[in-house]
């Protein structure tokens, strides 16, 4: 019996993901019933980056895709000028639903973690942040408000603290503080090892 190549693995790991991704949509969107409109998570299911807003916005709703809209336009652009693959991030929200009670979108926030396994996760905002630390993920360590630092969130994974893109895209000095954090990816992509 051969050994299977990288990339025989790498595809295996990819069905896996997009079927355990795909089931966790199905579940959200039978937990939201039929009141509510899902926000489900976009994105490539093995990205090495995780980008996580709070709450979904209007566009988004209405599609029922997180990233929908400016926010996911301004991202776009911004992972464009960094020179960042888009086809390698991942993005969602901690809340699956405009309205959801935070206690029930932990879980959900934390089988995404697992299934996606990012390498980097972008934290946009304080209450973002104040979500993903209230999760108490398995070996990690909590996050600071440190804008545009790199932080160690678990062994395998960093974050970047950011602000929240939907309220920075409005007014000239919060796209400012907004960018200034961000471009702390591009270095950051530049570095990661290729496959």
């Amino acid at each position: 019996m051969s050994a299977a190549s990288t990339d025989e693995i790498y595809e295996r790991y990819l069905k896996k993901a997009i079927s355990e991704i795909n089931e966790l949509g199905d579940e959200i969107a039978h937990a939201a019933g039929e009141a509510r409109v899902p926000v489900l998570g976009s994105g490539h299911p093995l990205a090495d980056v995780l980008l996580l807003k709070y709450r979904p916005q209007s566009s988004e709703v209405q599609e029922g895709v997180a990233f929908y809209g400016r926010s996911g336009q301004a991202i776009l652009k911004s992972l464009q000028r960094l020179r960042v693959d888009p086809m390698a991030v991942y993005g969602t929200n901690c809340l699956k639903t405009a309205d959801e009670d935070p206690e029930e979108a932990q879980a959900w926030l934390t089988r995404e973690l697992h299934i996606v396994q990012p390498k980097l996760v972008v934290v946009m905002g304080e209450e973002a942040l104040g979500f993903l630390n209230a999760l108490e993920f398995p070996l990690s360590t909590a996050l600071e408000p440190a804008m545009g630092e790199l932080q160690q969130l678990t062994p395998t994974t960093e974050a970047l603290y950011v602000p929240d893109v939907d309220s920075s895209l409005d007014e000239a000095s919060a796209k400012t503080r907004f960018w200034n954090a961000f471009k702390t990816l591009g270095p950051w992509w530049a570095e990661l090892p290729p496959y």
